[in-house]
């Protein structure tokens, strides 16, 4: 039986197993922590927003990289497919504001429990707290690895089987074979994946390995980056990672005053070296300790180049968006002529949340003890144009331990579109977070997980054998068939 190797219990490697699985594939699932999904448990809160529900175009408009490069993958398995594999496999959905879709239930540990009862039904061997520590291959006309054996220093039993059911003998190096694995130096002439190497030693021979690592976002799920420096020794090119999706450190210290605050239906622009807006948003953002977060500040960190020199990049934050600079001045006219008798700092409870008033008056300039009848039409022109663009400093990005997701990762122009089979090692797939593509809030990052993943998968669980006896020279960067 054909045999596929999946490394990572995340949300692409369970999938990648599942749809490996159901092609007939013998399927064994490695994942180094204790237990499946551990980042999943933590998606949307606690609740999983395992994907959108919007149109085709929307979902794609939603990929901030490389959103060509999923054309084939969400066609394959867009985000309707997604919604009736978890209703089949017992965890029924609901689409909530903005698209958003999460278990009826609201326990994201529903959604894991679906995708580890599928594998379970599929016959995937689940092998848990067992750490892959890197890809064996070789080149073509090689029929096994060498040194296949298990800790003790006894032969393979499973075990080093090649697909045509020879075993490797201990020490045995075929002839034109080559090894590479992980912590040791690039090979030349590698075309095929052979298996994985586990941190105890052992060889885990195979016709297909699918790496789905994840990337270096919540470093404390296991998200450790292995799968680029895996991908670094098998010569592919990994883009910069950074954390994406991630809080922004804020140099004003009025917005510590803030701190806890949310504010819904504002909007909110990024600009860099004083140039038009990088990102422009309308919606959600919370003020924290160390400056800004939520949806509006996680969306715009996807765009977020870096800062050349201190003070380059700059939030604008329109508090009232729904009026123009002259409605808004109407309206603050209208209030003022409410309250002619009021200080101005006991004016603005009609536009603003208690704990934000005290912010605007300082930042107006205004004595806030002047009754509102002395406001002078500059002032209020001033006090106006503050409303619709209030400043703020970014001093850079948080961390990775609070990144949804990490941006960069293994070059997708190295990897099929169609079957996300690499186009330099025949037999190697990559799914998820480990590929340079990623996406806005919503959902989206979810959706390339189990796209990919089932891409993967499905390409892999057809083509393993293939992959195996090393019938395809060159570089296999011709489609696979499906």
């Amino acid at each position: 039986m054909r045999k596929v190797i999946v490394i990572g219990g995340g949300a692409a490697g369970m999938m990648a197993a599942a749809a490996a699985a159901s092609k007939g594939c013998q399927v064994v699932l490695f994942e180094k922590n204790e237990k499946l999904g551990r980042k999943l448990y933590i998606t949307g809160k606690g609740r999983c927003n395992l994907t959108n529900a919007c149109g085709m175009d929307e979902l794609l408009g939603n990929v901030v990289r490389n959103p060509k490069f999923l054309y084939s993958a969400f066609s394959g398995f867009d985000n309707r497919k997604t919604m009736e594999w978890f209703e089949n496999a017992g965890c029924p959905v609901k689409v909530e504001r903005g698209e958003r879709v999460f278990p009826v239930s609201d326990h994201a540990s529903d959604v894991i429990k679906a995708l580890a009862g599928r594998l379970g039904r599929l016959g995937v061997q689940v092998r848990l707290r067992t750490e892959v520590k890197g890809l064996v291959t070789a080149s073509n006309g090689a029929e096994a690895p060498e040194g296949t054996k298990q800790p003790d220093g006894a032969e393979a039993s499973e075990r080093a089987k090649q697909p045509d059911g020879a075993e490797a003998t201990e020490g045995t190096k075929q002839p034109g074979a080559t090894e590479a694995v992980t912590g040791g130096k690039r090979q030349a002439g590698i075309t095929a994946v052979k298996g994985v190497r586990l941190a105890d030693g052992t060889v885990e021979c195979a016709d297909a390995v699918i790496v789905a690592t994840g990337g270096l976002s919540y470093p404390l799920t296991g998200s450790t980056g292995d799968g680029y420096r895996m991908a670094e020794e098998t010569g592919h090119t990994v883009k910069p990672t950074f954390p994406s999706l991630v809080p922004f450190n804020v140099r004003e210290p009025w917005c510590r005053d803030l701190q806890g605050l949310s504010l819904k239906n504002v909007s909110l622009r990024l600009v860099q070296n004083g140039k038009k807006p990088v990102y422009e948003g309308f919606g959600e953002m919370l003020f924290t300790h160390f400056g800004v977060s939520g949806p509006l500040v996680l969306s715009a960190s996807s765009f977020y180049a870096g800062q050349k020199k201190k003070g380059d990049a700059k939030l604008y934050l329109d508090l009232k968006p729904a009026l123009s600079e002259e409605q808004l001045d109407k309206r603050l006219l209208r209030d003022f002529g409410e309250n002619k008798n009021k200080q101005f700092k006991n004016s603005l409870g009609g536009l603003f949340p208690s704990k934000l008033v005290p912010v605007m008056v300082g930042l107006s300039g205004i004595d806030g003890e002047k009754k509102v009848h002395e406001v002078t039409k500059e002032e209020r022109q001033h006090f106006v144009r503050l409303v619709k663009h209030v400043e703020m400093t970014v001093d850079g990005m948080r961390e990775y331990a609070e990144a949804v997701i990490t941006r960069g990762g293994v070059h997708v122009k190295e990897v099929n579109p169609s079957t996300m089979e690499s186009k330099k090692v025949r037999g190697l797939y990559f799914a998820g977070e480990v590929l340079d593509v990623d996406a806005l809030t919503g959902g989206f990052n979810l959706q390339i997980a189990w796209s990919t993943g089932y891409e993967a998968g499905a390409a892999a669980g057809e083509v393993a054998g293939a992959a195996a006896v090393g019938t395809a020279g060159g570089s296999g960067t011709g489609d696979v068939p499906r």
